[in-house]
């Protein structure tokens, strides 16, 4: 584990290099991998090794995160990196991480809503009281401050309509998790005027003129990502409908709408096509691949890293701009 933390900043450090401007974060627990169950000291580590490149979750779990203290943990990580920290948050899924943390699945949405709340009020630069259902705090003065004024900027992760509702009310960016109709759409229809608001996706990008070659090792450490992710969820009660169709037959691409696990594998001109029609057709304005793939050292794909920024990128912009 020490040698992939190392390796992972290298990685970083080379993205914001080449001219990459986002680096998100997971969260899950209790996984035989050891990865990556608390965001927050990678990211002040990222943070003091870069200049330029923001720092975001997807996702940072909410229900095993004490409000006040992801506040304030959130605002040192705003302050060491001069104001360039975000926050995608979530409810969570994977059953065995509520047993782990001894809460129970159902308060995830009201454990949810109000480390949202709280977070708000404790970035706002004043005292403040709140009564819930979970949490209750009297004549509280979060800080150090933010240097962003309000705080970082929150996504919310949506899998169905009703979450979609949930970021419009909450006045987040989104993080669909599932089919656009379910949860892009219904974002926009609660939300209104969503033009200065934020989709953001995962889609995994491998540049390559040798697919066979040079795409197998990977893709059989990505079988492995995918059967992590389906085996969490056929251990939920959520997603139940979609268990078939990501437990399927072994492709590159699966056949799930804005499935986190979809890559875009091949040449230039195949990975700025398909990219151009999944940013124009869903809205996409902020898109992050993945980077070491499990138990790969993170520099097998530093090359496609490297292809993806000096060859896809500008062509992509230059396509979508127009």
């Amino acid at each position: 584990m020490p040698k992939v933390y190392a390796e992972t900043f290298e990685q970083i450090e080379l993205a914001e290099s080449l001219g990459m401007e986002l680096c998100w974060f997971t969260e899950h627990h209790f996984i035989d991998d050891g990865y990556l169950p608390n965001f927050v000291p990678v990211a002040a580590a990222a943070a003091s090794r870069t200049t330029k490149m923001r720092f975001s979750t997807d996702i940072c779990l909410l229900p095993f995160r004490h409000p006040i203290r992801l506040a304030e943990d959130l605002a040192i990580l705003d302050n060491i990196s001069n104001g360039r920290m975000e926050l995608g948050a979530g409810m969570g899924y994977a059953t065995h991480e509520f047993q782990g943390f001894d809460i129970p699945i159902s308060r995830r949405v009201s454990l949810t809503e109000e480390a949202l709340q709280v977070l708000q009020l404790a970035w706002s630069g004043e005292a403040f009281s709140f009564e819930g259902k979970r949490y209750r705090f009297s004549d509280l003065r979060v800080t150090p401050d933010p240097v962003q004024k309000g705080g970082p900027p929150l996504w919310l992760a949506a899998t169905s309509p009703a979450g979609a509702t949930r970021a419009a009310e909450f006045g987040t960016h989104l993080l669909p998790q599932g089919p656009k109709h379910l949860t892009i759409d219904p974002w926009k229809e609660a939300a209104g005027d969503v033009s200065d608001r934020r989709i953001g996706l995962i889609r995994g990008v491998f540049v390559t003129d040798d697919v066979e070659k040079e795409w197998t090792p990977i893709a059989s450490a990505e079988q492995y990502r995918r059967d992590v992710y389906v085996g969490l969820i056929k251990a939920s009660s959520d997603h139940k409908s979609e268990v078939p169709q990501r437990s399927g037959p072994r492709e590159t691409r699966l056949p799930i709408p804005l499935n986190p696990l979809i890559w875009t594998v091949g040449s230039v001109d195949k990975c700025v096509s398909e990219l151009e029609e999944l940013i124009v057709e869903h809205g996409i304005t902020d898109l992050v691949t993945w980077g070491g793939p499990p138990g790969l050292p993170p520099s097998v794909m530093n090359n496609s890293l490297t292809r993806f920024a000096h060859e896809v990128i500008p062509e992509l912009r230059a396509r979508v701009d127009t």
